[in-house]
């Protein structure tokens, strides 16, 4: 069985759900509406230029989960989902989704954004596994802190051959699908890389080493 990865913002939808998740904080007023929203925007750019330092950007994003119980955070999701999320939802992704599906081929989304803001994504683009940023739980609720490798940059490879051990698939036959050039670690593993309405740098990268480039954009 071929393997197909997804890098889901940007890639699966249209939009990043991790930025735009920030943003749904500020409307709802459950952080500093201009602090938040200033940071919330910097990290973006320093993830769009690749100069993100992502410990420092976990510490930032789960923070608020510290400060809400599961049956919030549940209703947050719900919230979320149905009116940030679902205008992002891309129908040639879905098709793409549904194409290796029917080819039998094992589906998964290996995605920086944590695994609170994008399991009930993964859920509803019928995709059965995930590997995302990892908040940490106790038995009371969330940190507010992150654990574990963060999937990001060459921590997607690491966690993707951790995986792997479960679920042994041959990554010279399996296809991975990004945007973005923050994934260059990911996209060189795997012997069919597709950059999908690629960034700039991985529009370069793409052109210079042949590999296909589309658009699931309407």
């Amino acid at each position: 069985m071929s393997l197909a990865i997804f890098d889901l913002d940007n890639t699966l939808i249209a939009g990043d759900s991790d930025h735009r998740w920030g943003e749904f904080l500020v409307h709802k007023a459950l952080v500093d509406p201009e602090v938040y929203k200033a940071r919330n925007d910097d990290f973006y750019r320093a993830y769009q230029d690749g100069t993100l330092d992502i410990q420092e950007y976990l510490m930032f994003a789960l923070a608020p989960f510290a400060r809400l119980s599961d049956e919030q955070i549940a209703e947050l999701q719900r919230e979320f989902m149905a009116h940030w999320v679902e205008p992002l939802m891309l129908e040639k992704a879905q098709a793409l989704v549904k194409k290796h599906r029917d080819l039998g081929h094992q589906l998964l989304i290996v995605t920086a954004t944590n695994n609170v803001v994008t399991g009930p994504i993964a859920e509803r683009l019928g995709i059965p596994h995930l590997l995302a940023s990892e908040a940490e739980r106790t038995e009371t609720g969330y940190t507010g802190r992150p654990t574990g490798i963060p999937c990001f940059q060459g921590g997607k490879v690491t966690r993707l051959k951790e995986w792997l051990k479960q679920f042994p698939h041959a990554l010279e036959h399996s296809h991975f699908y990004s945007d973005s050039a923050n994934d260059l670690p990911l996209l060189e593993a795997v012997g069919h890389p597709t950059a999908v309405d690629p960034d700039p740098r991985l529009a370069q990268t793409a052109r210079e080493r042949q590999w296909p480039i589309i658009s699931l954009r309407d």
